[in-house]
């Protein structure tokens, strides 16, 4: 579907925490932000499945992020909404259909799933558009391929018409589902009217239209975002498309399609939609594996070593690893609630942490003393700073520096290095059109992140 309409607007909802794929995906940066079976992430990957210029619907923290990578597939937002808290799916779309035109074609997609064949979802997409400019509520219903009791089900009724939704099923039930073949699973993917929708919210909920509106019009720009009034949208009672519309509406449609969909919603997920070898193994990264069956074992930055095992997930990044059988990796969850709990900050983050202007990975830390490796992307730069308690040593590894200290300005290369007292007003900034990458170390008596005094910021912090 290569020349879609021009009153076609995808909505792609980033808004996922990411627990199940932990230690990969954290709180911060979650699955959706994450390459995980080809060379663009999922976000990207969702953006490209129609082309157009999207809507995005993601939080305060991912922000960035979405921006970075919209621009790295050279696709223009048509905006930007930052939710100040997570209210689920029907206030979210709520938000873009209030932002769209009454008739423009709104099509709903969650960012973290993976669609392998793009050119049967458009047609499925070209199957629903005359339904949606009828006013109907058309929804994707998946062919099934197992008795999965992890997902929704929608049962067909005569031509397009839903009978009903239904809850996720025991097995048992799942299985008389499949076998009678008029059961679809339900993927959260959506196609109406902007004003279609709207409608029948109002019919349902109409409190929450007016929350909504209210937190669009005390919210405001900021930068080349949109951001909703904080408390007019953590007011909203949130709830799913499907509990606030689509199971009360008597306009729901369904168009199946078999695309190759999975919404990787586990590890053992994700290996059955990964490239595996002989025995049914997916090695990635510094692995060495011997007389291992049915396994997921990932190295992101170390040696891996496995022998004598089958149906395991093994996942290695530089701050944690997990082991599991295959048959738990549902129970991941569990184990981020607990670090949670014990107040670990590998619950929600890893050693690298996202900036605007790129990213810092903390490389070794200690008494007075930590040691980061830096990416500030092309064309970027820090705020103007100081920090009263830490010293900063800079090494430029690769790209050029332009920094900013006291009343100097000069140019880094490659193996080049300065000093920044603390005290010192100073900036980096990268004027090159290639990534600056660096090592900093800093020394004093606190070298803490909230050490910043920002006197001058691009960014609005």
């Amino acid at each position: 579907m290569t020349d879609f309409p021009a009153d076609l607007i995808p909505v792609i909802l980033s808004g996922g925490a990411g627990t199940r794929l932990w230690p990969l995906s954290r709180e911060l940066r979650p699955k959706q932000l994450l390459a995980l079976n080809s060379q663009r992430t999922l976000l990207q990957e969702t953006a490209l499945r129609l082309g157009g210029k999207p809507m995005v619907v993601c939080n305060q923290e991912h922000r960035f992020i979405v921006a970075e990578q919209l621009r790295e597939i050279d696709t223009e937002a048509r905006a930007i909404v930052i939710e100040p808290v997570g209210r689920n799916t029907a206030p979210a779309v709520a938000v873009t259909a209030l932002l769209a035109q009454p008739d423009d074609l709104l099509l709903v997609m969650p960012s973290d799933h993976q669609v392998r064949d793009v050119a049967a979802f458009q047609r499925a997409v070209e199957t629903a558009l005359p339904l949606a400019r009828s006013g109907q509520l058309v929804t994707f219903g998946i062919e099934p391929t197992e008795a999965n009791t992890g997902y929704g089900y929608i049962k067909r009724g005569d031509g397009f018409a839903v009978e009903r939704f239904v809850e996720k099923p025991d097995r048992a039930t799942a299985e008389s589902y499949l076998a009678s073949g008029q059961y679809l699973w339900n993927a959260g993917i959506f196609l109406f009217r902007a004003a279609s929708f709207l409608d029948e919210l109002a019919a349902h909920h109409p409190d929450m239209i007016g929350q909504c509106k209210a937190a669009l019009e005390k919210g405001g720009s900021d930068l080349f975002f949109f951001r909703l009034a904080e408390d007019e949208f953590a007011a909203i009672a949130g709830q799913s498309i499907d509990y606030a519309v689509m199971e009360k509406t008597h306009k729901a449609a369904v168009v199946p399609v078999d695309m190759g969909w999975s919404d990787i919603g586990s590890w053992s997920a994700l290996w059955q939609e990964s490239d595996r070898d002989d025995q049914g193994n997916v090695l990635l990264g510094d692995v060495v594996a011997e007389n291992i069956d049915n396994c997921y074992v990932r190295a992101d930055d170390r040696l891996v070593a496995v022998l004598g095992v089958k149906d395991l997930v093994v996942v290695a990044t530089d701050d944690a690893v997990l082991v599991t059988d295959k048959a738990h990796d549902q129970d991941v969850k569990k184990v981020v609630e607990r670090l949670k709990v014990a107040g670990r900050p590998e619950a929600s983050q890893g050693s690298r942490t996202w900036r605007p202007w790129g990213w810092f990975q903390t490389i070794d830390d200690g008494a007075r003393y930590r040691v980061k490796h830096i990416q500030v992307n092309a064309g970027a730069k820090l705020s103007l700073q100081k920090h009263w308690h830490r010293s900063e040593h800079w090494v430029v590894v690769t790209g050029t520096a332009l920094v900013t200290c006291g009343d100097k300005t000069f140019t880094l290369r490659e193996n080049e290095s300065t000093f920044i007292p603390a005290g010192t007003v100073h900036r980096l900034e990268n004027p090159g059109k290639l990534p600056l990458r660096m090592i900093e170390v800093q020394s004093g008596e606190y070298v803490g992140e909230d050490d910043i005094v920002r006197i001058e910021d691009d960014y609005g912090r």
